[in-house]
C-alpha cells in the first residue's frame, strides 16, 4: 500500500480497497477525540490553509473542524472575491498557490472549475486536499460516505447502493470510483439530460463497476441497502456563485425520497444526501431510521481527520 505521506487526495479514482481500509481504521483510532468533544495535539504543530474559490457550509467547517480537533491552526480564505484571485487582478491558480504554500502545511481546495485542484497539486509543495471542483470529484466526500456504511454495516461488499439525482455531480463520480473497489451494486436513476455520459460510461467499465441505469426508483426500492441522493434542481456548479432566481423549479417525483417512498424500503436502508437539499429529500425523513445524513456529517469531521493526519504524516 502506499504511503500517505506528502500525498494530495485530489481523485478517487485509482484509490485502491487496502487504502480505504486504512483511512477507515484510522478514522476508529481519532474518532473517540470528536465523539467527546476534545481535542487532541496530534497536529499542534501543522497549519491548514483553505482555498474556498466557491461557496461551502459542510465541507469547509468540518475540516477546519478536523483541523481543530487535532490541535492544529487554520487560516485561509471562504470567498475568493475577497482575495486577488477574485478582484481586479484575477490572479492565477499558479501564483496563489505558490504563495499559500508558504503559509501553511497542507491546503484545503475547492474551486468552481474542473480540474482546478489536480491543476494547483501540480504547483503545490505541500499536500492538497480536493474539496470539490466544478462538476469534476469531491473525493473527501467519498471517504465520509463510504466510511459512515462501513461503520454501520461492518463492510461494503455485496451491497446494493441506488444513485439518484444529477450524474454530472462531483459527488456521483467519486462514489462511482469508489464502489468499484468493492463488491457493490450500483443503480443510477436520473433524468436524461443528467444521466452517465457515454465518456463515463466507458471508465466505469474499464474499472469493472457493477452497475444499471434504471428508468425508475419503484424497480430498486426494495433491494436498495443504500439512496445517494443529489438534487436536479441545483446551481450551476462551473460559476463561482449561482445566485437564486425567483422560478427553481420542483422536483419530479421519481427523484426525490419521501417517508412514504422509504415504506417499500428494506428496514435497514440508509439515506444518504450531502446537502444542501431543496424538495427532493422530504424532511419527514429525518425522523425515521432511514436518515444517515446527520450521522455523515459527524463523519465527515472524522475522515477529515484521518486524512490530515496521514498526508502530514502524523499517522501510520
Amino acid at each position: 500500500m502506499r504511503s500517505f505521506m506528502g500525498r494530495d487526495i485530489v481523485s478517487l479514482k485509482g484509490v485502491e480497497r487496502s487504502e480505504y481500509m486504512h483511512v477507515f481504521e484510522v478514522c476508529e483510532r481519532l474518532a473517540p477525540y470528536a465523539r467527546d468533544r476534545r481535542n487532541a495535539d496530534i497536529l499542534s504543530d501543522k497549519t491548514l490553509v483553505t482555498a474556498f474559490y466557491q461557496p461551502s457550509t459542510r465541507t469547509r467547517l468540518s475540516m477546519e473542524g478536523a483541523m481543530h480537533r487535532l490541535g492544529g491552526h487554520v487560516t485561509g480564505f471562504a470567498d475568493a472575491k475577497m482575495t486577488r484571485a477574485g478582484d481586479f487582478y484575477q490572479e492565477t491558480i499558479k501564483d496563489t498557490i505558490h504563495m499559500l504554500e508558504y503559509y501553511g502545511d497542507v491546503i484545503a481546495m475547492r474551486h468552481y472549475q474542473t480540474g482546478a485542484v489536480a491543476e494547483a497539486a501540480h504547483w503545490s509543495s505541500v499536500p492538497l486536499l480536493n474539496c470539490g471542483d466544478g462538476w469534476g470529484e469531491h473525493p473527501t466526500q467519498g471517504f465520509s460516505d463510504l466510511y459512515t456504511v462501513w461503520q454501520e454495516r461492518g463492510h461494503l461488499d455485496g451491497l446494493h447502493f441506488v444513485l439518484v439525482g444529477d450524474m454530472r455531480m462531483r459527488t456521483m463520480h467519486s462514489m462511482s470510483y469508489a464502489m468499484a473497489q468493492f463488491d457493490i451494486k450500483a443503480s443510477y436513476i436520473s433524468p436524461p439530460e443528467m444521466a452517465l455520459t457515454d465518456d463515463f460510461k466507458e471508465e466505469l467499465d474499464e474499472i469493472n463497476l457493477q452497475y444499471e441505469e434504471v428508468e425508475h426508483i419503484d424497480e430498486v426500492i426494495a433491494k436498495a441497502d443504500m439512496i445517494y441522493m443529489e438534487p436536479v434542481v441545483q446551481p450551476d456548479y462551473t460559476k463561482a456563485r449561482d445566485e437564486r432566481g425567483d422560478d427553481v423549479g420542483l422536483t419530479p417525483d421519481n427523484y426525490r425520497v419521501t417517508r412514504e417512498l422509504m415504506r417499500k424500503a428494506k428496514t435497514d436502508c440508509m439515506v444518504f444526501h450531502s446537502l444542501p437539499r431543496m424538495d427532493e429529500l422530504d424532511p419527514g425523513v429525518d425522523a425515521t431510521r432511514h436518515a444517515w445524513y446527520w450521522r455523515e456529517a459527524f463523519n465527515a469531521v472524522v475522515t477529515k481527520m484521518a486524512l490530515l493526519a496521514l498526508v502530514l504524516g502524523k499517522m501510520e
